[in-house]
């Protein structure tokens, strides 16, 4: 790519945001368009986690995620402090409830210092000693963890394009397009846009888009809502900082985890149930071509059939209020029945492969003139700088 380049990124979100952010820093000269079909920034996965900024603790050594997380975290760190955006570095306690998980604990301890982590193993007493609280027969804590506001972050690399002279355009939604041998040429609700190279960080559509642009992906998104709960300002105490459970390595998500944020609010969860919409927010949101592209993918079958007990308490836990309350009191044996209020959903985009097995790492695909970022779920917001590095050096 020459310095006078013209890129185009389809996406606002933290990743596109920063994918135009390092493009502008590396070659300042290039014509730089930003695409996001909302009429703001950050709406959807960016918008709408929990605001922590990971580790890097549970990836495979080796592993993308695990590399770009810890780069990614150390980066993003970097700039809170540098545009005075409201984060903390809190450290985070990864708790076993009962003796039978001390094992994983232990196995969990050792990927975090292949990891690079500075991971102290704690007794009970010494868990306490850091939650009052929680309810633990031993745990790990691990300092390099903390809380952030993304929404801010993404306030800033707005700002940094627009003083580069970046082209940002929200509420403009790709339609259709062509990758030409000479430019990709994009159909938008607002008209045509050409550029040299595009790359595409479309989240929960980011499938859609490639095939839009004649990419056949090697995935499908399939959506799972997050649901939240806060707790209330007599509850919220309780909770200094960050805790979270003994991950099962036979299922497909971390579980509910307590998180204070930068804002003092403490947040449950998230559970994980399928979306009956890609932005499916609630029970209420349904989009029938969007359920029928889920439940018409094989993939989806197969992962169903692989998760069925799983997703059947997950689905039981969002249905009911008491069964949602019960996951938290494992964790905080004090938490009262009144204590957790609703707070709002998230949709994260999980790529699924073929054989219905869940894509565990960032998933990046090219075709022709086009990148296309095809699973970029949690921690792509801690890594997300890190993302845009990699993917700028590739074009």
């Amino acid at each position: 790519m020459t310095p006078a380049a013209r890129v185009v990124v389809v996406g606002g979100g933290i990743v596109g945001l920063a994918v135009a952010d390092r493009v502008l820093r590396d070659r300042p000269s290039t014509q730089v368009t930003v695409l996001e079909k909302e009429q703001d920034w950050a709406r959807h996965q960016t918008g709408r986690n929990s605001g922590v900024v990971h580790s890097g603790l549970y990836y495979p050594p080796g592993s993308l995620k695990a590399a770009w997380c810890r780069a990614g975290a150390t980066s993003l760190l970097r700039l809170a402090g540098e545009e005075s955006i409201p984060h903390a570095v809190t450290g985070k306690l990864v708790v076993a409830t009962h003796a039978g998980e001390l094992d994983r604990l232990a196995a969990l301890e050792e990927r975090g210092r292949a990891n690079g982590l500075a991971v102290t193993r704690l007794t009970a007493a010494q868990a306490r000693e850091h939650e009052p609280h929680i309810a633990a027969v031993g745990a790990l804590h691990v300092a390099e963890t903390g809380v952030v506001d993304y929404r801010a972050v993404c306030a800033v690399l707005v700002r940094r394009l627009r003083e580069a002279g970046a082209h940002l355009r929200p509420g403009t939604e790709v339609v259709g397009g062509r990758d030409t041998s000479r430019e990709v040429v994009l159909d938008t609700t607002r008209g045509e846009v050409t550029a040299d190279v595009a790359v595409v960080c479309a989240g929960l559509h980011a499938d859609r888009v490639a095939r839009l642009l004649g990419h056949r992906p090697s995935v499908r998104i399939v959506p799972f809502r997050g649901e939240y709960r806060s707790l209330t300002e007599r509850a919220a105490p309780l909770v200094r900082g960050l805790v979270y459970p003994v991950p099962d390595p036979a299922l497909p998500f971390l579980g509910v985890h307590l998180t204070r944020g930068v804002d003092g609010h403490v947040h449950a969860g998230p559970n994980a149930v399928l979306a009956l919409a890609r932005e499916g927010y609630t029970w209420g949101d349904v989009s029938a071509a969007d359920l029928a592209g889920t439940l018409g993918y094989a993939g989806f079958w197969r992962l169903a059939r692989r998760h069925h007990r799983s997703g059947a308490a997950e689905l039981a836990r969002s249905l009911s209020a008491r069964r949602f309350t019960e996951s938290v009191r494992r964790l905080l044996p004090e938490l009262g029945d009144d204590d957790l209020v609703d707070a709002p959903a998230g949709v994260r985009a999980q790529a699924v492969r073929p054989d219905g097995t869940l894509v565990d790492d960032f998933l990046v695909e090219r075709h022709g003139r086009v990148v296309h970022l095809l699973n970029a779920p949690s921690p792509a917001a801690t890594a997300s700088l890190e993302i845009a590095r990699h993917v700028v050096s590739q074009l």
